[in-house]
């Protein structure tokens, strides 16, 4: 378990699962555990210097450095020198490479720009650039908000295509910069080889294909049960159960921004069909794929949760509530909110969202019951509201960081010592 690696959400935003991005303002005063992040983002470092390991590679962190990381790419911030301060912004990366891609370059060739930042993570501005990049920053966190103090801009006309093209002109910004500064030197683009961590990339690059264990071996030159090994130390999770996370990411996109049927969505991701893409979906999700879709695409209307005494019946709702089915979509009607709304409100109260303060809720209620009866956890799992076992134990390890038969083992041989 010491090696298993914290997994980011898929959600761009905590308070509003239908933007395409967020913006926010961070910091960093000490080296980080091994992250997987499930979305896009862009770290612009304002303050500070440290190193940052990506892929398995060192990456030096310093002011006026853009870093790009792509979805099931592995970090950890491995020093830091000085505290990091820096903007994030976290992106829907498909959206974005569609209207990209739209495009072509001087030579008719589409854009790659993936593959460049993928090759060269970090982008190193000297003094007019990294002016041009401030700004950018500035006006992107003028139409979008600032994520941690919950200050979402108002809706404004054309706001989604104005925030796609934010993003469209950074790109623009990283190719004109990268094309300025000398190419990487041929020992650095040897340092590039791919190594163990590039499956999480490979996998998430081809969900749609009938991917098992002995074809990703046989790509990678490993055997399958080192191919299983790694997974499951890294992740936490089994091969399949990791396939399924990266494909419920993509549907969640398909569903907020395509117009596909749920036929051809899984098609495109490699479900059986229909049927099995809304079972796995609701498993993890808790909520049924089509209401999914009707709460939280193109939310248009902000209902104002107008009084702390509402909150605060919110909060108490879920603390009683919680074991039994609870959906964002109608805790939040029931309060006469959106889910974006109703989220805004608890992180003000608890710092957490609907679904991460339901799970916290249900989790230590469960941590409880492993401690004070004999029950199993498989009755335990169903007692705090969750449907299956799996759900239960990947909620569990995430808060407790380890699995409930060794929350039960270690906790009760700590107090029987003291």
């Amino acid at each position: 378990m010491k090696d298993l690696a914290a997994m980011q959400s898929f959600e761009r935003s905590r308070l509003d699962r239908s933007k395409l991005c967020s913006f926010d303002n961070e910091t960093i005063e000490a080296p980080t555990a091994p992250l997987i992040h499930q979305e896009a983002r862009f770290l612009y470092i304002c303050e500070g210097h440290g190193v940052i390991r990506i892929q398995g590679h060192d990456v030096e962190l310093r002011p006026n450095t853009l870093l790009s990381i792509l979805p099931w790419q592995i970090t950890a911030v491995t020093e830091v020198a000085e505290p990091l301060q820096y903007h994030l912004v976290i992106y829907n990366l498909h959206t974005l490479n569609r209207y990209i891609r739209a495009f072509s370059d001087e030579r008719g060739d589409a854009v790659d720009w993936l593959a460049h930042i993928e090759w060269q993570p970090a982008l190193y501005c000297n003094e007019g650039q990294a002016h041009r990049m401030q700004q950018f920053f500035l006006s992107l966190r003028e139409e979008v908000g600032l994520e941690s103090i919950l200050g979402a801009a108002p809706p404004k006309v054309l706001g989604s295509l104005a925030v796609v093209n934010r993003l469209v002109e950074l790109v623009i910004l990283m190719e004109r910069f990268r094309a300025e500064q000398p190419e990487p030197a041929a020992a650095d683009r040897a340092s590039a080889a791919p190594d163990m961590s590039e499956i999480l990339r490979y996998l998430y690059c081809h969900t749609g294909e009938k991917l098992t264990l002995k074809g990703l071996s046989r790509i990678f030159y490993v055997s399958e049960s080192s191919l299983s090994s790694y997974i499951s130390g890294m992740t936490g999770l089994s091969f399949f159960d990791l396939l399924n996370e990266m494909r419920i990411g993509k549907t969640a996109n398909y569903l907020l921004y395509t117009d596909l049927t749920l036929e051809e969505i899984a098609a495109a991701l490699g479900y059986v069909d229909a049927s099995h893409i809304s079972k796995v979906f609701s498993a993890r999700v808790g909520m049924r794929i089509n209401d999914y879709r009707k709460t939280y695409r193109r939310v248009e209307s902000i209902c104002r949760i107008e009084t702390d005494r509402r909150v605060y019946a919110l909060v108490e709702y879920i603390c009683r509530s919680y074991n039994e089915p609870l959906s964002a979509r109608a805790v939040a009607e029931k309060f006469g909110c959106t889910a974006a709304e109703m989220n805004r409100a608890l992180m003000l109260q608890v710092e957490k969202n609907f679904e991460e303060f339901l799970n916290y809720v249900r989790i230590n209620r469960a941590a409880e019951l492993l401690l004070t009866t004999d029950q199993t956890v498989t009755y335990i799992a169903m007692e705090v509201g969750y449907a299956n076992v799996k759900t239960f134990n990947r909620n569990f390890l995430r808060f407790k960081v380890m699995t409930p038969g060794d929350f039960r083992k270690k906790v009760a041989l700590q107090e029987s010592r003291l």
